[in-house]
């Protein structure tokens, strides 16, 4: 590794911050936000189903939109850098109108959630492509890529627990006024405070880290060009469907959480949690603990990848997420140790893919220069951003669907087959999304050491340009 490519920590961390600031929001998205329709702003499950579905499609196109611009983007701070400074105050003030919720009809309601979720998941696009290409220039080498990747998704989880940890307190005491209890203005408000800590840990990341890769060509490439390249790219296309059923696993299984612990769960008697004894604490202890094992995986994905490579340590983190994930399904209602522990497991085999993905997309951004001569890391990277929200757009949908089939009806007890509907989107309904990417990973092509061969030719060849 040159001198050139190595980054120091502070870096490391303010890459990290970015990642937190998203994660806060996106992570209140997969696990509160079908709840905050149904139940806080009183929308039918299948109509939030669907609305899911129709905007983060769109905004799922709008991604490589923003890949294209932010490569074509030069200023004194770089490509992507300076999204993360004229982006960041409009994603925290569409954070906030997406929870708050208007005096409005049921239709004008339906309106309001269209527009204020569409405007928030392409102001998401506008600020996350750029942030996630950043990766790809900070360094060249794939070790420290995979580094800067665990920092980003530790962080990731960091914001996620923040959020999880904070969001139903916060509600709760916005919510108290006096002896009245106004929910929609304490969701409001708790959108605030995470709007305000978003802004500033993104300033954070523009602020301390740099952009060092540059591309062997300079000169601009024409857009017809770099989806070309996109489309013949065999790596991309596997890590896209790789990415998306990953992440169809991991929000039908966030969207239901809720529900599962609300209208399903019990527990018993014997079982004292103290001050989080109530069921929706139960949730959040669910929540929690999930994110925390998700860092718990990241932390072992790379010493185990740089062992054994990224392709395998993908593949048996899928493998075990599938198992641990049906055996979810025959988990009594009033064993919550075992809930527990399974979430535990599945998440940790759940978030240790996420830095191979991120780490891959950097690896495939410079196998397409060295196959091609041309270098398009944002519209690239803005295809893992695609993936992800398709993939949540998918399960997302899903989730509203499969409760609206399943008879689920907000407030009130659920009927035997809602109930088995919950406890199916826990465990074996899931489970297809990791079954299906194990299958893609178990094709990808890119093994450490031909990327060995790659950097090296391409650091040669940057060599000779300077």
């Amino acid at each position: 590794m040159n001198n050139t490519d190595k980054v120091t920590l502070r870096e490391k961390v303010g890459y990290g911050l970015g990642d937190a600031a998203s994660s806060m929001f996106w992570k209140l998205f997969g696990m509160y936000l079908m709840f905050f329709y149904t139940d806080i702003f009183g929308i039918d499950a299948a109509i939030v189903g669907t609305m899911f579905l129709v905007t983060r499609i769109w905004d799922s196109l709008f991604d490589p939109v923003v890949g294209v611009i932010s490569d074509r983007t030069e200023t004194k701070w770089g490509k992507f850098r300076p999204y993360l400074l004229w982006v960041a105050i409009p994603f925290g003030v569409l954070g906030v109108l997406t929870f708050t919720t208007p005096d409005l009809s049921v239709s004008g309601k339906i309106v309001y959630a269209y527009i204020t979720y569409s405007l928030m998941m392409m102001i998401y696009s506008l600020i996350n492509v750029p942030y996630a290409s950043l990766l790809g220039v900070m360094s060249s080498d794939p070790k420290e890529r995979t580094a800067l990747s665990s920092y980003r998704m530790i962080f990731a989880f960091g914001g996620s627990i923040l959020a999880l940890l904070l969001i139903e307190p916060l509600v709760k005491f916005f919510s108290t006024q006096g002896d009245t209890v106004n929910l929609t203005f304490g969701w409001s408000m708790s959108a605030v405070v995470f709007a305000v800590i978003a802004v500033g840990f993104f300033l954070c990341t523009f602020l301390w880290t740099k952009e060092r890769v540059r591309p062997i060509k300079e000169t601009g490439n024409s857009l017809k060009e770099d989806v070309g390249d996109l489309f013949k790219n065999k790596p991309w296309w596997i890590l896209l469907g790789a990415g998306i059923a990953a992440l169809i696993f991991n929000s039908i299984r966030d969207g239901a959480a809720v529900y599962y612990f609300k209208y399903y769960a019990t527990v018993s008697d014997t079982f004292d949690l103290g001050i989080l004894g109530s069921a929706l604490s139960l949730t959040t202890l669910y929540l929690v603990l999930g994110q925390g094992a998700n860092i718990l995986g990241i932390l072992f994905v790379t010493p185990i990848s740089n062992r054994i490579g990224k392709k395998k340590t993908y593949l048996f983190a899928m493998v075990f997420a599938t198992i641990f994930s049906i055996l979810f399904y025959f988990v009594e209602k009033d064993n919550i140790i075992l809930m527990l522990a399974l979430q535990i497991l599945i998440s940790a085999c759940a978030g240790s893919i996420f830095p191979l993905l991120w780490s891959m997309y950097a690896d495939i951004a410079d196998y397409s220069e060295w196959k091609t001569g041309r270098r398009a890391t944002g519209l690239i990277f803005s295809s893992s951003s695609m993936s992800q929200k398709f993939g949540w757009s998918i399960g997302g949908a899903l989730t509203g669907w499969l409760l609206a089939y399943f008879g689920f009806k907000a407030n009130v007890v659920q009927s035997a087959e809602a109930q088995e509907g919950i406890r199916m989107m826990l465990s074996f309904l899931p489970a297809i999304g990791t079954v299906l990417s194990v299958l893609f990973i178990s094709m990808y092509p890119l093994t450490e050491s031909k990327l060995g061969e790659i950097t090296t030719e391409l650091a040669t060849k940057r060599n000779e340009k300077q």
